[in-house]
């Protein structure tokens, strides 16, 4: 195939770049480099896609591109980038989430609409369910978000099935359950926890601990955003990756794994849900999507990719 990857030099965006490529896909990876986190983080994650000769990265803003030019024969496009956070999400930087997460798709979607594209895949959230009313929580509950960052991913998901229906746009919506993994974002939980464990420095837990969630597995991630590429599946699917585990269950296993973080208790963050659980009957049905990596093996190469990133 011929894909094109916006946020590639992100976390997941970086990752599915890399299966792309070992499946013998050409990639176009479209990346701003915003300020949210440093750009030299970006740049690592980029390194090995970089090397390889069916890559081509374009350093640019989706508002800005010529999308129709980035966009011409691509086969699927994939929609990852976005403003991430719930926290910052709220007051004057929402207007950021707004432009990056509503109107970027907007225009990704836009410039696709006459495309004979195979499939367009956008990256939504959990986010998007808030508090949801049960567990596993599946597509048909109503979506009721607490953060302005969930909003805004609603919306865009909305406008993808909007596009689906008004223009017969393949795409495919996957509400991302907590993605973990070697990446992960510095300011994501997993991440600052992971080198808390290893330095024994300071982790901020926000809440008592006992809320879950469930946590997935970045390579199950890209595995499912690329068989939903290559299925007929069109619509809204949750991708979880079956660990639904309390924080303070993931703190006893980071300190077996990378040692003892020093923890400090915060109060909960407004926007912040208390559960998630994902039901993913729908994705096995449409593009046989089963979760791989159990949380242990998953934060045993954190911990280990961690180890290789600290300098001795």
């Amino acid at each position: 195939m011929r894909c094109v990857v916006t946020g590639a030099a992100g976390f997941i965006g970086s990752h599915l770049s890399e299966l792309l490529l070992s499946q013998g896909d050409e990639v176009v990876g479209i990346d701003s480099f915003t300020e949210y986190y440093d750009t030299e983080v970006k740049e690592r994650n980029l390194r090995n896609a970089l090397d390889h000769e069916r890559f081509t990265l374009r350093r640019d803003d989706l508002l800005q591109a010529p999308l129709a030019e980035v966009f011409e024969g691509a086969d699927v496009i994939f929609h990852l980038a976005g403003q991430p956070g719930v926290r910052p999400s709220w007051g004057s930087d929402f207007s950021t989430y707004v432009s990056r997460n509503v109107l970027a798709t907007q225009a990704v979607l836009e410039a696709a609409r006459d495309l004979p594209l195979t499939k367009l895949v956008y990256a939504s959230s959990s986010s998007v369910y808030g508090d949801a009313e049960a567990f596993p929580t599946a597509e048909t509950l109503r979506p009721q978000p607490v953060s302005p960052y969930g909003v805004t991913k609603l919306a865009a998901e909305h406008l993808c099935e909007l596009y689906r229906k008004g223009f017969g746009v393949p795409t495919a919506s996957l509400r991302l359950f907590t993605v973990y993994g070697p990446r992960q974002r510095p300011d994501m939980a997993f991440s600052r926890l992971v080198a808390a464990g290893l330095s024994g420095e300071v982790f901020e837990l926000y809440g008592d601990g006992g809320q879950t969630r469930d946590f997935t597995y970045v390579g199950d991630v890209v595995q499912a955003m690329r068989a939903a590429a290559l299925s007929g599946f069109t619509g809204v699917a949750n991708i979880g990756g079956g660990s639904r585990t309390s924080m303070n269950d993931v703190l006893e296993l980071v300190t077996e794994l990378a040692g003892a973080p020093d923890v400090r208790r915060l109060p909960v963050v407004r926007g912040d849900v208390r559960d998630t659980a994902a039901d993913t009957r729908t994705a096995f049905e449409g593009f046989g999507y089963v979760p791989e990596v159990q949380l242990r093996e998953g934060l045993a190469r954190m911990v280990e990719a961690q180890r290789l990133a600290i300098p001795v």
